[in-house]
């Protein structure tokens, strides 16, 4: 994994970084946008036909699928960090889940459950903070049964940009951004290769470009996350991050705001 990314190393981050990456996981997951991205790869995975489900993170996407009207079934969430475990199990306890939900730290490129253990797994917002994402996607092979079905779900990161008055200086933010933020910001393209490399069948796939000109809506919450997460990781000073989120949030004021990124969602089977 790549130390400078703090979504790859939550087991290592002290509490006010963990309340940042949580913050900003909660807010992303709830907006109409990755809300939309994400039922729509659900519904082509056929989610409320399976009983076991393995899913992953904050449990954005672990607590959506139990909250489908005509899904019945149980969904076992995965991080590396056992802090932000604990948050997830806080968050489906809120929202009356606990029944249908369980959360469990581990390790998502080997894990201590049997083969064919359950109908579908989701790997939501997670390739791109690992440096083998094929061994996820085997791993998610081995834990589905014969038939069964596996989402996955992230960013382009090497398309996200954002508008500067500099076009040049705004490019060297958007590298130092992504290279801080992200460990494998193309995966995304390689999913078509990696399915097969894993045994699986790519059954749908999903584009989308998130685009904000104007105002920052989407992004804003993005943009105060970075200005905590980007000095921790040496891309820039805490004076450069906050010279650049500043100008972006000024841009959105005066409405000449312009930040973009590709997602993709995938849903593959295994034969």
């Amino acid at each position: 994994m790549n130390p400078s990314d703090p979504y790859a190393t939550t087991d290592k981050l002290d509490e006010s970084l963990l309340h940042v990456i949580v913050t900003r996981l909660e807010a992303r997951g709830k907006h109409p946008l990755f809300e939309k991205m994400l039922q729509d790869y659900l519904d082509a995975m056929q989610i409320d036909t399976a009983q076991t489900v393995l899913g992953c993170g904050s449990g954005v996407a672990t607590r959506a699928i139990a909250r489908r009207r005509d899904f019945s079934g149980h969904v076992v969430g995965i991080d590396l960090s056992p802090a932000l475990v604990q948050k997830a199990a806080q968050f489906a306890e809120a929202e009356g889940l606990a029944k249908r939900v369980e959360f469990r730290a581990g390790d998502s490129r080997k894990l201590d459950l049997a083969d064919g253990a359950f109908d579908a797994v989701i790997a939501h917002t997670l390739l791109s903070h690992v440096d083998d994402p094929l061994s996820v996607v085997r791993e998610a092979a081995r834990l589905v049964r014969s038939g069964g079905m596996i989402g996955i779900f992230d960013g382009d990161y090497a398309s996200m940009t954002f508008g500067h008055a500099d076009p040049a200086k705004g490019k060297a933010y958007d590298d130092a951004i992504v290279g801080a933020v992200v460990t494998s910001p193309r995966v995304m393209r390689q999913m078509p290769r990696l399915f097969p490399a894993a045994g699986l069948q790519l059954i749908a796939s999903f584009p989308y470009i998130v685009a904000e000109v104007g105002k920052a809506d989407f992004w804003a919450p993005a943009i105060d996350s970075f200005r905590r997460l980007i000095p921790k990781s040496g891309a820039m000073t805490e004076l450069e991050t906050n010279a650049w989120a500043d100008g972006l949030l000024r841009d959105s004021a005066a409405g000449v705001f312009f930040g973009a990124s590709n997602f993709y969602g995938y849903v593959a089977r295994r034969p």
